[in-house]
């Protein structure tokens, strides 16, 4: 059970971006409170291509050193170039409620990862395990997203997405995290592009 009517009631926002061509994807967060209020910006990368998410994020979680996140919340649980998250292990390690968006109709992954990574059954595993999406209306902007959860029932699903989405499909701690991961991306690229490729 999550306290949505707690004031200071936070939201994780982790978000990329990534060139798939290069080697390394950043990952930013934003520690997003409910009455707007964003109090922590944090980095780090995985690999494009890997199976490192699900640690990436556990550890950037954990490096925060804070107690007083009451829920996650991610960009997709596929990034980086087909890295898959495991949102059952951040929920349990952690113990956290999960969120995962996304933002299109899809059939499915199942043919790109046989067809990219033939005979890699731990990531199609991995894959298998995410389960369905479902669609959720966010009514504070008359819009549709496609989620995964752990850790929260539908309710609160659409009571977390209707406090925190003020425009569109995209919550505001996802897109304050996918604004500061392209900006630290991008000066990367134009500064020292040999990191994102080591």
């Amino acid at each position: 059970m999550i306290h949505l009517t707690k004031p200071a009631f936070r939201v994780l926002g982790v978000a990329e971006c990534f060139n798939k061509r290069q080697k390394k994807s950043v990952q930013a967060a934003v520690s997003y409170r409910r009455d707007g209020i964003i109090d922590g910006f944090y980095l780090t990368w995985t690999r494009v291509g890997g199976l490192d998410a699900t640690e990436k994020i556990i550890q950037l979680v954990k490096s925060t050193g804070r107690r007083d996140f009451n829920l996650i919340m991610l960009n997709g649980c596929i990034i980086s170039w087909f890295n898959i998250v495991d949102i059952y292990r951040v929920y349990e390690e952690l113990s956290l409620p999960v969120l995962c968006l996304s933002y299109e109709e899809s059939e499915g992954l199942e043919r790109y990862l046989r067809d990219y990574f033939p005979g890699d059954e731990e990531r199609l595993q991995m894959y298998y395990k995410l389960g369905e999406r479902k669609l959720v209306y966010i009514r504070r902007t008359r819009s549709y997203v496609y989620v995964r959860s752990v850790g929260l029932d539908e309710s609160e699903t659409r009571e977390v997405l209707n406090l925190v989405t003020l425009h569109g499909k995209i919550p505001e701690p996802l897109r304050l995290a996918q604004s500061l991961a392209r900006t630290v991306h991008e000066f990367l690229n134009s500064n020292d592009p040999s990191f994102l490729n080591e």
